[in-house]
């Protein structure tokens, strides 16, 4: 059992169990046990975080080193996480319960994502924009300030590093308010960022709870932008004082993804790619498959198939060699996803597979829950509408290419979709029509730290990865030089 309480850092100020501090306890899915503990950030350390972070910002030299000394920095930190992959990736298991094999490659991802903004920074080139008379001009891309990134517990470190380089790649100060359910990767990323060379109070992290230290966070003066990946709901909440605010924001939401079958796909790979669509990471993803479409005239030997194989779905330990799926993150969502499947049933869904815990050992104080496959609800029901972010898998039958264009669509998110099919035109055809920030065809839940992230609709406003997550943590400025030959005049 973790005994030791880990405190945190606003720049050189640490914050330690001393006074009336409280703790966050981490809880490891997997058995219940305790997976750390950090000291629990307070409205007052907003207050002292904002201060710092701008001091930093204005006093240090970072925004203002060349960009090739910039990369050099955040090169050297993807560099560091990869030097502690395998102890980083261990910390990621207990606390969020992923197995270890996803959070060695989540890992991997976020060194990724320093190196890729790295080379962009290096590289990034402003724009010079066409005369249009005596003068010569520009558009600089300019860093906010202080910028607050609000991460989700599914992927910790990747999702923290996913805001967190680029942010600083674009010159801003950072302060990263992890999820409270795991706390402790964004204490090992801000520890790792500046014995990398990062100048202190650039980057800061405050464990702390939303209601509490993230409200104040958005709603601080001092803080000039905000990005967020969470629930719809709370991204609304947030998107509402910005608004308020006048400041810009980054919204990943939430989504409940088609997942296509045509009769004309190779079926074993579509049925192969459809369960992990949804069953890796025991379905808590944002771009989740959690809404499968399938032609009616395959229907039946698609779920067949599906069913059989779901049931031979190796649910372990996160650390076991053999696991498929491990636990959920806590017991609380544990409960939600099984309400749901609660409430699948009472509007007549029939369970082909799952919808139970596991009681017998080593599962019974674990976080489990069983991969499930409904079947018999249309897309109109509850349990095909709203976000599960579960192991569970909502089966629809379709005519043709209109009508499940219409049913994919029949929805107010809008993160992925994904599609299987022998036939490129309609591929393309479909692609064009969903609604969805990302599209995948005869393959799913592929992605790439050059290729931008985001929804439409309910799903989020802006985009991540790529160019454009580095315009999305800078301001515009433009500056024109005037080449007049003689005095101006009214």
């Amino acid at each position: 059992m973790a005994t030791t309480v880990k405190p945190f850092l606003i720049g050189s100020i640490v914050r330690d169990t001393s006074g009336n501090a409280g703790v966050i306890t981490s809880i490891n899915p997997a058995d219940g046990s305790i997976a750390g503990q950090v000291v629990r950030a307070t409205p007052e350390d907003v207050d002292t975080a904002v201060r710092v972070a701008w001091d930093a910002f204005r006093n240090k030299p970072w925004r203002k080193l060349r960009p090739d000394q910039r990369a050099s920095i955040l090169f050297e930190i993807g560099r560091r996480i990869l030097a502690e992959r395998e102890s980083l990736a261990r910390l990621q298991m207990l606390d969020s319960g992923k197995p270890y094999k996803e959070c060695m490659n989540m890992v991997t991802s976020a060194a990724s994502y320093f190196r890729y903004y790295a080379s962009v920074c290096e590289t990034w080139q402003n724009e010079v924009t066409s005369p249009r008379g005596e003068y010569f001009s520009m558009a600089l891309a300019e860093p906010y300030g202080v910028v607050a990134c609000i991460t989700p517990w599914n992927s910790p470190i990747m999702n923290e590093a996913q805001k967190a380089a680029p942010a600083l790649a674009a010159g801003n100060a950072v302060i990263i308010k992890p999820s409270e359910e795991t706390p402790q990767l964004a204490l090992e990323l801000v520890r790792i960022c500046t014995e990398a060379g990062l100048p202190e109070g650039l980057l800061i992290a405050l464990p702390g709870y939303g209601e509490d230290v993230g409200a104040a966070l958005v709603k601080h003066p001092g803080v000039r932008m905000v990005s967020f990946t969470g629930g719809t709901e709370t991204g609304r909440a947030i998107g509402a004082i910005a608004g308020q605010r006048l400041i810009p924001v980054g919204l990943e939401l939430g989504g409940k993804s088609p997942h296509i079958v045509f009769e004309d796909a190779d079926l074993d790979r579509a049925v192969a790619g459809v369960m992990s669509g949804i069953f890796g990471s025991a379905g808590q993803s944002c771009v989740a498959g959690s809404r499968l479409f399938v032609q009616k005239s395959v229907y039946k030997k698609v779920l067949d198939d599906l069913a059989a194989r779901t049931r031979e779905i190796r649910v372990r330990l996160p650390d076991d060699p053999e696991v498929q799926m491990g636990p959920l993150v806590s017991a609380a969502h544990r409960d939600k996803v099984a309400a749901c499947v609660d409430l699948a049933r009472s509007e007549g869904g029939s369970i082909l597979v799952g919808g139970n815990m596991p009681s017998e050992q080593p599962f019974d104080k674990g976080m489990f829950y069983m991969p499930t496959i409904v079947d018999g609800l249309s897309n109109a029901s509850r349990s095909a509408q709203e976000e599960i972010f579960g192991p569970v898998l909502v089966a629809i039958p379709f005519e043709d290419e209109a009508d499940v264009v219409a049913q994919a669509n029949d929805t107010v998110f809008g993160l992925a979709a994904g599609m299987w099919t022998g036939d490129y035109a309609r591929a393309w055809r479909v692609a064009r029509e969903i609604e969805a920030g990302s599209v995948w065809i005869n393959t799913y839940k592929q992605s790439h730290i050059a290729t931008p992230f985001g929804g439409f609709k309910d799903s989020g406003i802006g985009r991540e990865k790529g160019l454009h997550g580095l315009r999305l943590y800078s301001q515009v400025k433009s500056v024109f030089f005037g080449m007049h030959e003689k005095s101006m005049s009214l």
